[in-house]
This record gives C-alpha cells, sequence and structure tokens, in this order.
C-alpha cells in the first residue's frame, strides 16, 4: 500500500500564521529594496564594505525588488520563494566572504519558506511531512 500523498487543507490559524511571516518577509525585503534605491550614506558605505561598487546598487535593488514582487503574488510565489533564496544566497555569501555574521539573510530565508510552506497547499503536497 502506497503512503497517501494528499494533504489536509492548512488549518486557519497556520494559513494566517504563513501570511503574517510572508507580509513581514515581504515589507522587510520593499523595506530593504528602498534604502538600496534612496543610497543614504550608510547603504552606499555598506556595499564599499562588501565589495560592490555604487554602480550595482540599482541593479540589486531591482533583483530584489522582482524577486519580492513574485514571491508577493498568490501565482507566482512559489518560484518568487526560489528567487528569494538565491537573492538570500548571495547575501549570505557576500557576508560570509569578509568575515561577518550571516545570520539576518538565512533567518529571513528559513521565513520565506515557514511562511509559504504554512500557506501553499500545493507546496504541502510537494514536501509532505510524515507524523
Amino acid at each position: 500500500m502506497e503512503p497517501s500523498t494528499q494533504t489536509s487543507p492548512a488549518s486557519n490559524k497556520a494559513l494566517w500564521t504563513g501570511r503574517i511571516l510572508s507580509g513581514l518577509v515581504v515589507l522587510f525585503m520593499l523595506f530593504n529594496c528602498s534604502i538600496v534605491l534612496v543610497k543614504p550614506a550608510f547603504a552606499r558605505a555598506g556595499f564599499t564594505h562588501l565589495g560592490y561598487p555604487d554602480s550595482v546598487a540599482l541593479g540589486v535593488a531591482v533583483v530584489m525588488f522582482a524577486c519580492t514582487v513574485i514571491y508577493a503574488m498568490p501565482q507566482t510565489s512559489i518560484l518568487g520563494a526560489v528567487l528569494l533564496t538565491g537573492y538570500l544566497g548571495g547575501a549570505t555569501a557576500s557576508h560570509l566572504r569578509i568575515g561577518e555574521p550571516f545570520y539576518l539573510p538565512v533567518v529571513i530565508g528559513v521565513l520565506v519558506w515557514l511562511g509559504i510552506f504554512l500557506r501553499e497547499e500545493r507546496l504541502r503536497a510537494l514536501v509532505p511531512l510524515r507524523r
């Protein structure tokens, strides 16, 4: 007998927890994107500290914004989670390269996937948890 791959719909509490976590991730990423676009002195110093020239800030902000919007749209949220994971992996690598703590991008990445796992039945069907 094969194990069942059907998942039950998320409880209302899990669904809203997932929506709130995803919303917090979206707000954080949009805030971060706006900081990169506005280019205050501390943002320029941060880019320089990470070893990136100021000229890449616009490209980074556009990629960050696009990944976040794709994640925020229900129809493309799983693709957005994959793209945000790649973006946050680059952020983690940038911090590791210069010997700085890298926990924030890792935590944000975990929240990306936890939020979408709690609110997306398609993902729970693809990655079922066993009891």
